[in-house]
């Protein structure tokens, strides 16, 4: 992401089913490029990126993408309770707290545990993961908790590759998709008050959304 908050395509290629050594290759690249270690790390379930990223920038945060954790978690239970599950689900990651998100995902668990363990295990195997974006600014909440930006990207690319019946060789296929994705940056929105990047960047805490002053502090320690 750039300093203006606008959001920049910086690698495109190709792998073997997201494995670790495929991106353990791409992660390598930048980081011999000069790419320093991102504050933060979104992504879906794929365990070959997150093993990758601990090896090359273990300091990085992570933050498991809520789309694909809903969906997930909706998949293991009957259509009938699917839409209400996914209401309840919503209020975890719409949570103005880690408290009270925490308190959603307790209420979760209590309803659906007994009969639908896999869902709430589901759930629970990412949770300290999906939440973490309360360590972050709330005004990057909508960016930060999910891979919708690149996978509308990966829409596109995907929909032209059945359009032309694949692109031929493999240099026609990383070129095709560079370009694709380079066009879809083009409509890729900026991120809300990119000013507080700098802070992050200079090692401002957030919880909860809120930077955190001497008063937060103060507050939390009298509340203990």
């Amino acid at each position: 992401m750039r300093e203006d908050g606008s959001k920049e395509l910086i690698a495109v290629e190709d792998g073997y089913r997201e494995s670790q050594e495929s991106w353990l290759g791409v992660l390598r690249d930048l980081a011999a490029r000069g790419v320093e270690a991102p504050l933060l790390a979104i992504g879906d379930g794929a365990l070959g990126f997150w093993a990758a990223l601990r090896e090359v920038w273990p300091e990085s945060k992570e933050q498991r993408c809520w789309v694909h954790g809903i969906a997930n978690v909706l998949d293991k239970l009957p259509k009938r309770l699917q839409p209400k599950a996914k209401s309840q689900l919503h209020e975890i990651y719409n949570a103005e707290t880690k408290e009270v998100a925490e308190e959603q995902v307790a209420r979760f668990v209590a309803a659906y545990e007994d009969k639908y363990p896999k869902a709430v295990a589901s759930l629970l195997r990412d949770r300290d993961t999906m939440l973490t974006f309360f360590d972050f600014p709330a005004a990057h909440w909508m960016s930060i908790r999910s891979t919708n930006v690149i996978e509308s990207a990966f829409a596109t690319v995907r929909l032209r590759q059945r359009v032309t019946k694949g692109a031929g060789s493999r240099a026609k296929g990383l070129t095709m998709a560079f370009k694709l994705m380079a066009m879809a940056e083009k409509r890729w929105r900026r991120i809300r008050r990119p000013q507080l990047v700098t802070e992050l960047l200079e090692g401002r805490k957030f919880v909860d959304g809120e930077p955190v002053t001497n008063d937060t502090q103060e507050g939390r320690k009298s509340a203990a």
